[in-house]
């Protein structure tokens, strides 16, 4: 039995400043540290250990089995799991699928490694909603395809860990779904993620007694659509010299649908991963959501009088342009899930949608003007959806509810001095709500602001994850604001950082934390989530001794930053 994962690693790393290890870079994201209770009796087990080379299609499959010696199974106050990674050498970053009971649970990256004496990250990541899935055996899958060849020989040597904390009456069993429905491939031996386009669709029936449905779906692009946000209407690529982007615009929204009927809709995040457009700009803080990727909740709810007549239902997940064919570019991978609540009757529940109002497709528009070498193309996009439904439970419970949501998206892309500089300024908000019977169950309300300047030497981000979200009746709610501004210029690679974590049970976190050519350069931490020992530390960081190496850095259209 080991202790708090989180404290461990704390402990590792204080050992490793007075050993060998001192040089190795520590990696990170700057996020909270999952709120579970610190005194509760805890019970970790290893899941998986492996060396990631030559790993393309040959992902990892173990058997789970949960512990038993916790509580009785499936009791627990919470589950993190503990993913700890060291690499040494040249590499890509790596996109990582975590699959339980063919569900996905956690998306993730590889920050990229250096030769010498290599990386380490570690990331606590709270699984405490997919309860229901740990409580039995099943198959546990980590996709992380790597590749082995000329100048790139970094392995990536992984060791996850699950921790479950024993519930009490100072700490109730955590909340949980009666079931779960995975929205997924079912592959038996890879990730359950699917790509595209086109999109995934599969047949799900549900329990006939259902009374609460909540979809949680992840999406991140990849290939052609890692930088979906440059890219430029296809009306005008004309315009622009070959090479500088790609097409079909840069507006994208994550689509659920219901036998064909759009059911909710997600503007997505614009993550970016520890190799893009300049790697040393990510080093030792990746982009925020680069290690644990976003995901996106709806309330299907409003469906359940459909859902819930013993048939099967096609739901697919897809995602879509505002190109007039509403097309994209290869690829994005999804998937999701249903966490499902029944009544306590077996009698089917029954009712009615009583307002529906979704468009297949968001309202968008697209402009551009040309002055001299410059040109700048502006995208706008807004979405409005909203479901109204009387449900009543066999048991005799009668439910209105209302689910809408409200989003706004603009993109301006300058193209300046014949695209030698291109500027990106894009703004994704709104606000989504569920409300049953004048009770709020989710909220979503969210704005993801991203500037990027790029010339051939320089890049500079200015980006923020703004997002007060209630996911569902059963996880906690939450507040975070997160913003970063990180690039590279003349003077070197820098990432300055400020977060800050509340929850509605109270939990507190917040981050200062800066860097400058691998070095920690300021690093303040407060709140109730705040490590005990963690002071205040400024300009104490340790140069990195290695050699910062990376593979090639990935840009449309093929523009390098020289780094």
């Amino acid at each position: 039995m080991f202790q708090n994962p989180w404290i461990c690693f704390l402990l590792f790393l204080a050992w490793a400043s007075t050993t060998a290890f001192a040089a190795r870079l520590v990696d990170f994201q700057v996020e909270q540290p999952p709120p579970v209770p610190k005194d509760a009796k805890q019970c970790t087990i290893q899941v998986l250990q492996r060396d990631f080379a030559f790993s393309f299609g040959m992902a990892e499959v173990v058997q789970f089995t949960p512990p038993s010696d916790c509580g009785p199974v499936g009791s627990w106050a919470a589950i993190t799991l503990n993913f700890t990674v060291t690499s040494n050498g040249t590499q890509f970053d790596r996109l990582g699928i975590f699959t339980f009971q063919n569900v996905e649970i956690w998306r993730t990256s590889t920050p990229e490694p250096s030769r010498g004496d290599g990386i380490i990250w570690t990331y606590i990541k709270d699984v405490t909603r997919y309860t229901p899935l740990f409580a039995k055996p099943g198959t546990f899958i980590l996709q992380l395809d790597n590749l082995i060849q000329q100048g790139l020989d970094g392995v990536y040597s992984t060791v996850l860990h699950a921790t479950f904390y024993a519930s009490s009456a100072d700490h109730p069993a955590a909340k949980q779904a009666d079931a779960i429905f995975p929205l997924s491939t079912f592959a038996p031996d890879t990730g359950n993620d699917a790509s595209v386009p086109p999109g995934f669709s599969i047949n799900v029936t549900l329990p006939q007694n259902a009374v609460g449905i909540y979809a949680e779906i992840y999406a991140s692009g990849n290939g052609n659509e890692e930088f979906w946000y440059s890219n430029a209407p296809n009306q005008f690529l004309g315009d622009l010299p070959d090479g500088v982007t790609f097409g079909q615009g840069p507006f994208r929204e994550v689509r659920l649908l219901i036998d064909g009927r759009v059911a909710g809709v997600a503007f997505p995040y614009p993550v970016l991963f520890t190799g893009a457009i300049s790697p040393a700009a990510w080093r030792p803080i990746t982009s925020y959501g680069a290690v644990d990727l976003p995901t996106y909740f709806l309330d299907l709810t409003p469906f359940v009088p459909v859902l819930t007549d013993g048939q099967p239902h096609v739901f697919t997940i897809d995602v879509a342009s505002a190109e007039a064919d509403h097309t994209i570019l290869q690829n994005w991978f999804v998937s999701g899930a249903l966490q499902v609540f029944v009544d306590v009757s077996s009698q089917r529940t029954i009712g009615n949608i009583t307002t529906y109002s979704a468009d297949p497709f968001a309202e968008s528009s697209a402009t551009a003007s040309r002055q001299g070498n410059n040109v700048i193309i502006t995208v706008s996009a807004q979405r409005e959806i909203h479901v109204e439904a009387d449900i009543l439970s066999g048991s005799g419970v009668a439910t209105h509810v209302v689910w809408s949501q409200n989003l706004q998206y603009q993109n301006i892309q300058s193209y300046l001095n014949r695209a030698s500089t291109q500027n990106i300024f894009q703004t994704a908000s709104g606000s989504v709500s569920s409300i049953h019977s004048g009770k709020q169950v989710v909220k979503d309300i969210f704005s993801y602001p991203l500037t990027i300047n790029l010339t051939n030497t320089t890049f500079l981000l200015d980006h923020s994850y703004d997002r007060d979200l209630l996911p569902t009746p059963f996880i906690p709610g939450s507040t975070i604001h997160s913003h970063q501004l990180a690039g590279t210029t003349s003077a070197g690679s820098s990432n300055n950082n400020t977060f800050s974590y509340l929850d509605t049970d109270g939990n507190s976190f917040e981050r200062r934390v800066n860097a400058s050519r691998n070095v920690i350069t300021l690093d303040q931490q407060s709140g109730t989530l705040a490590p005990a020992s963690f002071g205040p530390t400024d300009g104490v960081g340790v140069p990195f001794n290695g050699e910062s190496t990376f593979a090639q850095a990935r840009l449309p259209g093929g523009r390098r930053i020289q780094t």
